[in-house]
């Protein structure tokens, strides 16, 4: 039996918007869906009964990188797996890490056996090879893995890009003929789609990975440089090419104003550290743009953050007294802040939703386009 079962409920007859349930074995998730990222075990800031009460976020991430290095996959393999180690009965999804290891270590080496490199905390030499990324996540239990793959830099030429592609792609083989005869039906493995700002690449790795008969896909390498506009172009590139009925991941993507384009897309699934990080860096998102917590103007506003927003902060705080704990470099500023940005994310990926069901996704995303995303 498949560890995911992917719903498709609605689909928006002009764009190809859909909404529908991805079955995991914690629960039920509905999508289109934005899924916070908990780096090490912990989305910052937030316990996971805020998460679970103020957020009702369905499916948080863990990145692999992180997880290894510290406490160690094993570790928490032998405390009953991420899920019971973090106290989290929701679904949880699972990064390769190979791109903290790219990105964060003090030596990297990629070659087709995998990604050497130096631990960013004490500089041990580790390899992480496409099978044992799937080891790993095994260990930690998550409910969704992503095989490990090559991320480039932006830009890229055609032929580095076609040369990482190719790596992508064997060591998605690699990882399913690994992992297939070690299936255990609690977790499902996604392949990603790579091949830099090449739309015949981002077409080609979708077709051939699509032949994986994979239980959901992931469409990587966006967010590293490039313009918005192209990001979108490689998602149109990929998205119509695999296949219809399972679930489809654009990952690290994107400002509250960006998620209705990807879903217009037919993306399913996305995350990003924009609505955490933001937060504690005094950047609020609301329904009238951005909003800049330190402003003076807002030293004796006694209004919530946005009008608009149920979230547990509007309800009980003001701008004024989040701005004070900014200034204070109070630690539950980055709470509050937090939980507002993230619900504000989450409330708009179910406004979306209801409009697909409802028949009305193109004038929600007309009136998206609409909205202002300069400071408010």
């Amino acid at each position: 039996m498949p560890a995911l079962r992917f719903e498709i409920q609605a689909t928006c007859p002009v764009t190809g918007a859909r909404a529908g349930l991805l079955h995991t074995p914690h629960g039920a998730v509905e999508t289109p869906v934005f899924m916070p990222v908990g780096t090490q075990g912990s989305v910052k800031g937030l316990t996971q009964r805020q998460l679970e009460e103020d957020v009702d976020a369905r499916i948080i991430l863990g990145n692999t990188y992180h997880l290894f290095l510290r406490p160690g996959h094993e570790a928490i393999a032998r405390m009953g797996g991420l899920h019971r180690f973090m106290h989290w009965d929701r679904a949880i999804l699972t990064d390769s890490g190979g791109f903290q290891a790219f990105s964060l270590s003090k030596l990297t080496r990629i070659d087709d056996r995998g990604v050497l490199f130096r631990s960013h905390l004490n500089g041990d030499p580790h390899l992480f090879t496409p099978e044992s990324t799937v080891d790993v996540q095994t260990a930690l239990g998550s409910d969704i893995m992503m095989v490990l793959d090559e991320c480039l830099a932006y830009p890229a030429s055609h032929q580095a890009a076609r040369h990482s592609m190719e790596r992508t792609i064997r060591w998605a083989r690699q990882a399913f003929a690994h992992w297939t005869p070690r299936s255990n039906g609690r977790q499902a493995l996604f392949p990603i789609v790579q091949g830099s700002m090449f739309t015949d690449l981002r077409a080609e790795c979708a077709a051939r990975l699509a032949e994986l008969g994979a239980e959901g896909y992931a469409v990587g390498g966006l967010s590293v440089g490039e313009p918005r506009p192209v990001s979108l172009e490689m998602t149109e590139a990929s998205v119509p090419v695999l296949p219809a009925d399972r679930p489809r991941y654009v990952m690290g993507v994107g400002a509250p104003e960006e998620l209705p384009e990807y879903v217009a897309r037919g993306v399913d699934m996305m995350d990003c550290v924009m609505p955490s990080r933001n937060a504690r860096n005094g950047c609020l998102f609301t329904s009238t743009g951005k909003l800049i917590v330190k402003h003076a103007r807002f030293k004796e506003d006694t209004g919530p953050v946005d009008e608009s927003c149920s979230c547990s902060t509007c309800r009980n705080y003001s701008r004024a007294y989040l701005r004070h704990l900014f200034q204070a470099g109070e630690m539950l500023y980055c709470t509050l802040a937090t939980i507002h940005n993230l619900r504000r994310y989450l409330d708009i990926m179910r406004q979306m939703r209801q409009a697909i069901l409802l028949g009305t996704f193109p004038e929600f995303l007309a009136a998206a386009r609409s909205q202002p995303v300069e400071e408010s």
